[in-house]
């Protein structure tokens, strides 16, 4: 059985995930200081996340799915979230032999990898949300907080596409992840495995995240 990664999170993104993303006017206008904190639920049904992980001679991706999660608001602008991750939801979607799909599918849930068994969770909370001048991929922010995969919890920051519009708010773009911050080691030259033989370290993940008001707000 060939071995390979799960990229995972968020959170937190090469996969051609659709992408959707809330915009106005609003979203741009630094936050009243004044304004309630609302808080937002994630609609794993509208959101999607897919993975991609690498390693020599090829590659394989796959998808995973939110569990629950919800997202801050103040002032129109999004300022901060928590997300919970179904690790047991792992799928790989390029291998269309169904026997290698499911060792694969497998092997990324075992041990060597995720310790889905032990570990059914990853997490993502946000910890800050700054402007970012509009980039070729329209990105307009920059997301920073602590993602938690395995257990370990480390931080990271990626450019998203975030926005707020009657009641609804939307966070898309791509996180770049090292997965050998998180124990997962297999495969890596880091650790011991052959040139010929290595997964790439960091892995991607897509995320298109959608949350809905549900006129719950705090000051």
């Amino acid at each position: 059985m060939k071995k390979v990664l799960l990229p995972l999170l968020f959170a937190a993104t090469v996969l051609s995930a659709p992408v959707y993303a809330a915009t106005s006017p609003a979203a741009a206008k630094p936050a009243t200081a004044n304004a309630a904190v609302e808080t937002y639920r994630v609609q794993p049904q509208l959101s999607s996340m897919g993975w991609t992980g690498k390693k020599i001679g090829g590659q394989h991706t796959g998808t995973i799915a939110l569990k629950e999660g919800t997202v801050l608001v103040k002032g129109g602008q999004l300022v901060g979230g928590t997300f919970l991750v179904d690790m047991n939801s792992l799928k790989d979607t390029d291998l269309t032999d169904a026997d290698y799909n499911a060792k694969l599918v497998g092997h990324l849930k075992s041990e060597d990898f995720f310790g889905v068994e032990k570990n059914p969770t990853a997490t993502f909370v946000i910890t800050s949300v700054k402007n970012l001048k509009g980039d070729a991929n329209g990105n307009n922010a920059t997301v920073t907080g602590n993602l938690t995969i395995k257990g370990k919890t480390n931080p990271i920051s990626f450019p998203a596409k975030v926005g707020v519009k009657n009641g609804v708010a939307a966070a898309s773009g791509t996180a770049i992840i090292d997965r050998t911050k998180y124990d997962v080691k297999y495969g890596s030259t880091l650790f011991g495995a052959a040139a010929d033989k290595a997964i790439e370290d960091n892995f991607t993940l897509t995320f298109n995240v959608i949350a809905k008001a549900n006129g719950v707000a705090k000051r």
